[in-house]
């Protein structure tokens, strides 16, 4: 059982890297090799699985709700739009994601969750990231097409291999594609819903079976505490990633891969 003070640290590890383009699971494997912290348990990962998903749909709210009604609309037999297209858009370039997950997840889980693999695709993804950002377009393509939404799934069908980050491999597909930060940011995003909530709900029905008794007002600090910091995070990274780009991370990667390599070194 962790104690409250590394629940808050690490549910604002997982806050913040969920959506920036650095990899999550690169950063939660530290706390447990440098400081000997016990693994956080089944609940605490639905918890702030939880929190992160709250936080893009509550940003992305006004989008969310126009999209399903012209999802609905067009299911009635209106016109298809580009709102009720973006749904199916995102729900095919989910696929790819989803049977990775379910043919390859426990081999993932049991033979790359190790400092080599997780130190070696931080900085080759983190390299391709900053060869995406030298090449953006200008100005870049602001409407998602079919083909673009099904190349950038493929490209999220690697994101469970540990150090990748889905965020970041999608970001930087929907960039070589010719999008523009912005649009590949926000439909990275977007496709992060359905991937967060099938990965929460497919925990969620494991921690049901497993019978194991859960620290319900932890859970909920957790949860509240992700969901914060995964909100500050995307409104402050959207609002800057014109200003900065995106090198300042792919510099943190290669300082970050650095530092896995000589964790594993030593």
């Amino acid at each position: 059982m962790i104690e409250t003070y590394q629940a808050i640290l690490l549910a604002i590890l997982q806050g913040l890297t969920e959506f920036l383009p650095i990899s999550s699971s690169a950063h939660l494997v530290i706390p447990s090799l440098v400081l000997g912290w016990p693994d956080q348990g089944l609940a605490f990962d639905v918890a702030v699985h939880v929190g992160t998903l709250s936080a893009v749909l509550f940003y992305y709210r006004a989008d969310l709700a126009r999209m399903a009604r012209s999802w609905i609309s067009s299911i009635a037999g209106a016109p298809a739009d580009d709102d009720s297209l973006l749904v199916w858009y995102l729900a095919l370039a989910t696929l790819p994601a989803v049977s990775v997950g379910f043919f390859a997840g426990d081999y993932i889980e049991s033979d790359l969750r190790n400092l080599p693999v997780i130190a070696t695709t931080t900085l080759v993804f983190g390299v391709l990231l900053g060869i995406a950002d030298r090449r953006v377009a200008k100005p870049g393509r602001e409407q998602i097409t079919l083909g673009l939404a099904l190349l950038v799934g493929l490209a999220q069908a690697i994101a469970p291999v540990p150090g990748v980050s889905r965020s970041g491999i999608t970001i930087t597909a929907a960039l070589l594609l010719g999008m523009s930060r912005h649009a590949a940011a926000r439909f990275s995003f977007l496709l992060s819903i359905p991937v967060i909530a099938g990965a929460g709900v497919l925990k969620g029905w494991e921690l049901a079976g497993s019978g194991t008794g859960v620290d319900w007002l932890m859970l909920a600090m957790a949860a509240l505490v992700s969901g914060i910091t995964a909100y500050l995070c995307i409104a402050i990274f959207l609002r800057l990633l014109d200003r900065i780009g995106l090198m300042p991370f792919v510099y943190y990667r290669v300082v970050l891969a650095a530092v896995l390599y000589g964790l594993w070194l030593a």
